[in-house]
Formats: C-alpha cells, structure tokens, sequence
C-alpha cells in the first residue's frame, strides 16, 4: 500500500473511534429517556423507559369517574402514545449520529468487489398494536407439512410404562 492508502485508512479508523465515542456517549443519554402520556383530564398518566416498559402509572384523584373498561383501555392507549414519545426522543437523538454514518464511505465502497450488505437487510415490519386474539394476530399463512396424524391406542401391557418393567 502506498502513503495515500494508509492516510485513507488511518482517517477512516480516526472517524471510526470518534464515532465509537460519539455512540457510548448518545448511548448514556439514551438510557435515561422516558415518554409521558396523559389523558386530556390529566386522570391517568403512564410513563415508560427508553425501552418502552412502563415505569410508572398515575391516577388522579377523580380517576371513580372512569369505569374499569375505559381505565384499562386509556392506559393502553396511553402506553402506546408514551412508547411513541419516546421513539421519537430516540430518533432525534441518534439523527446526529446517522448523518455521521452516511458521510463515511461504505465498507464496499472502499473494499473493491465486497457486496453492499446494508442493502441486503431485510426491513422488519410494523409491530402490532391489537390486543391478542385479535383477528390481525392470526397465521392464516402458517401451514405445516410435517403433520402426522395420531391415533390413541389402547397400549396396556405393552410399552416401557407397563408394570413388568
């Protein structure tokens, strides 16, 4: 390798280790992330952790006026919101760091011959919101091939199970 090779891999190891910082650093400020939630009487408000856990739920103190089922049902929803709070939180702050990332070069880009492997990623899809047993839930596409059909038998007296064992 000439001079110039190895100033281009010495900076891209730099940026490398800078960015490894970068992250350890975005990564500290990310655990202690939480989203809010509340209901627009401010009688239920749920709290949850950069992971989306709930680490707190609160009642105000007319919360009587609620039935058990709208209870349940707005500290679901407000789960939900809280959880997409802190998602956004999340993104806003990782973005400094994908724009770093999408101003280095690509791996293949500086190997000849080396295959785009971020292109070959599949994209996870959406998680589902509905309760279970919801109709969306279902795998009408899961089908298996292996099945054996089995027929109880009477086996008294004839397996491992029969007392002459």
């Amino acid at each position: 390798m000439g001079a110039r090779e190895d100033a281009e891999i010495n900076e891209l190891l730099a940026d490398f280790r800078s960015q490894m910082q970068d992250i350890v650093k975005m990564q500290q400020q990310r655990v202690k992330l939480t989203g809010t939630a509340t209901t627009k009487d401010k009688q239920i408000s749920v709290t949850v952790n950069a992971n989306g856990i709930v680490i707190e739920t609160k009642f105000g103190s007319h919360i009587d006026e609620y039935s058990y089922d709208d209870i349940a049902k707005a500290v679901t929803r407000l789960a939900q919101q809280a959880a997409d709070d802190v998602t956004t939180k999340t993104a806003e702050l990782v973005e400094p760091l994908r724009a770093e990332r999408d101003r280095l070069p690509k791996l293949h880009e500086v190997i000849p011959g080396l295959p785009d492997f971020q292109s070959e990623i599949p994209t996870e899809p959406e998680v589902l919101l509905s309760p279970p047993n919801s109709p969306d839930r279902a795998d009408d596409d899961m089908v298996f091939t292996d099945v054996v059909d089995y027929q109880e038998r009477d086996e008294t007296g004839k397996g491992v199970t029969d007392s002459v064992w």
